[in-house]
């Protein structure tokens, strides 16, 4: 009797499989089908953009080549290129041609694009921090003061990871431009701090040496600020 009961139960139970699968077995070939062309639809895209990736590595470099060789007509074609490149090429391209303009004695064509890049909030702002050094470094012999405290002071803070690089054109702008003490102030903040780089701390600390010859300010006056 019992075998009986064991085979209605079966029925029954199959019987429902098949009223289930009828309802909705179309949907579950569906969702499968979905599931095997959507991984491998990422798996394509992922190999696309790793292919795409090398392909702008690769161009980058060979535009590097060139710019290091002097070839800045040719290194700028392929940095144009790369405008339309996938991750941080196009950024990097921007920068290495404003590079190349500054290197080719257009100081005007370089800082103009170098303050561009400081202010375009699409860029990581590690990328902006960098932009807006370089375009000090090329304004410190021709603007004044001011002028490049407005780009790099944020920069000098006790945590900032550019603050030595910073702090530096700052005392090479405020001495250029006649104004020895805050020069001192800021060759005081990089000489008190532990983690200023030994070439930069040579440097300040001979522009400091320098600086109190000329003027006569004794050491203890120039305190960080």
């Amino acid at each position: 009797m019992s075998d009986i009961f064991r085979e209605v139960d079966e029925d029954i139970r199959h019987e429902k499989y098949r009223r289930l699968w009828d309802r909705f077995g179309s949907w579950v070939i569906a969702v499968a089908v979905l599931i095997v062309v959507g991984t491998g639809g990422y798996r394509g895209w992922l190999y696309w953009q790793d292919t795409q990736s090398q392909s702008a590595g690769d161009t980058f470099l060979e535009a590097v080549s060139l710019s290091e060789a002097g070839q800045y007509s040719e290194a700028s074609q392929l940095y144009t290129e790369l405008g339309s490149s996938i991750g941080g090429y196009p950024a990097l391209a921007q920068m290495r041609q404003a590079t190349d303009k500054a290197n080719a004695g257009d100081a005007t064509a370089a800082l103009a694009e170098f303050d561009a890049l400081s202010r375009d909030s699409n860029l990581a702002p590690a990328l902006q921090n960098v932009a807006a050094l370089r375009a000090a470094y090329i304004a410190v012999d021709s603007e004044p003061y001011d002028a490049i405290a407005d780009r790099i002071e944020s920069l000098t803070g006790d945590t900032d990871a550019f603050r030595a690089a910073a702090r530096e054109l700052l005392a090479l702008s405020a001495w250029k431009n006649g104004d020895a003490e805050t020069a001192l102030t800021w060759i005081t903040a990089l000489e008190d701090d532990a983690e200023t780089p030994q070439d930069i701390r040579q440097r300040v600390t001979l522009l400091g040496g320098l600086i109190r010859g000329q003027t006569g300010i004794p050491a203890e006056e120039g305190t960080a600020q």
